[in-house]
């Protein structure tokens, strides 16, 4: 295995809103296989794109360029334009139609910067719209039926606009009794239990994502004999259901590795080689980014079949990238225009002036 490529394992976050010249040497020395922008990347529509274009430049390998674009409190680019509505508004509205106009939308702005990869949709099943488990307002449905009817048209919308998908959050955070970006859940459902709710929406547009991400939940059901782990380092869940009895040959990535539920249980080494070496193929590092290189040197520790086939699945995805539009900050603002009538459409004009806000806890919109 040459060491040079075992960057391509690592998806990381960006410092600040430019490059500074250490920055820009780390990730030219590391090539992470991608990047993970959030709000403090963001200051005008300009800048976005021009770090978005370094970031390519200094990548030997066309890198992952991603984002949490979903809607509502999770959507990025509201700090440099308007805010979508979110998953449960359109679900609440009923209209597939619109539903299908988030997705295309959100394709096209995302090209118009530069990314090639969003985090969404979530596939995640609303059991309360008001359970404090990091889901609230991100939810498509609260069966399984209405996430698949739902979160199927805003995928298909998007993917048709050049921007590769992620099914968020396998096997899912759905009967989370807590926030995992603080504490580990722990989810006392059966397999049985799980078969007939939270994976169902996962098993059926399982062919039609490009990526999913795993969860930090401990699942019992899954991983008895292994009190308090989470089910993104599990082998039981990635390797054996998720790989070989769900035959899921696509990339698959860690949830952040920054979040409370792994730092709270798992050391930085043991987490760097157990996510790798439970079947995912990229580790997500959003806010830690001076951690990066010794990330890559827990990676020679996993062996070298397993890093094979990682790289192998990466590789094999990346073939499907596309190359973001031509820069035009007017058709940015068109774009934006557009979603600003999604959002009425969806809202109704008074309810659309009012932005989503915070509610003063640490959420999966920011940094820590």
């Amino acid at each position: 295995m040459e060491e040079r490529l075992l960057g391509q394992l690592l998806l990381t976050g960006v410092p600040g809103t430019e490059l500074d010249s250490a920055t820009a040497e780390r990730f030219r020395k590391l090539q992470p296989g991608g990047f993970i922008l959030f709000g403090r990347n963001i200051h005008s529509p300009e800048q976005l794109r021009k770090l978005i274009d370094d970031l390519r430049d200094l990548s030997n390998i066309e890198p992952f360029i991603t984002i949490d674009q979903e809607g509502g409190r999770v959507s990025r680019l509201r700090l440099i334009g308007s805010e979508p509505p979110n998953a449960q508004q359109l679900r609440e509205k009923g209209d597939l139609k619109l539903i299908k106009r988030h997705g295309q939308l959100t394709g096209q702005i995302l090209r118009m910067f530069g990314f090639n990869l969003d985090l969404c949709p979530v596939l995640d099943i609303s059991y309360d719209d008001n359970a404090d488990n990091s889901l609230k307002g991100r939810c498509y449905g609260t069966s399984p039926k209405e996430v698949i009817d739902n979160a199927s048209v805003f995928n298909l919308a998007m993917r048709k606009e050049g921007v590769l998908s992620c099914g968020k959050h396998f096997p899912g955070y759905a009967s989370a009794e807590c926030d995992p970006h603080e504490a580990l859940p722990i989810i006392h459902k059966s397999l049985e239990e799980m078969e007939a709710t939270e994976l169902v929406p996962f098993r059926a547009l399982l062919n039609d994502l490009d990526s999913l991400m795993t969860c930090h939940s401990h699942f019992p059901c899954w991983d008895a004999d292994r009190p308090r782990w989470p089910a993104s380092l599990s082998k039981n869940i990635i390797g054996q259901f998720l790989r070989n009895q769900l035959a899921y040959e696509g990339l698959v990535m860690t949830d952040d590795l920054d979040m409370g539920a792994i730092l709270n249980e798992v050391t930085f080494e043991e987490t760097i080689i157990a996510c790798i070496e439970a079947g995912n193929d990229l580790a997500m590092i959003c806010h830690r980014v001076e951690l990066v290189e010794e990330a890559k040197k827990h990676l020679t520790k996993v062996p070298g079949p397993i890093l094979y086939d990682a790289l192998a699945r990466i590789e094999k995805t990346k073939k499907r990238l596309v190359d973001p539009f031509p820069w035009s900050i007017e058709k940015f603002q068109e774009i934006d225009g557009q979603i600003w009538n999604l959002r009425v459409d969806t809202l109704g004009e008074e309810r659309a002036k009012i932005l989503s806000v915070e509610d003063g806890k640490r959420s999966p919109v920011e940094t820590y």
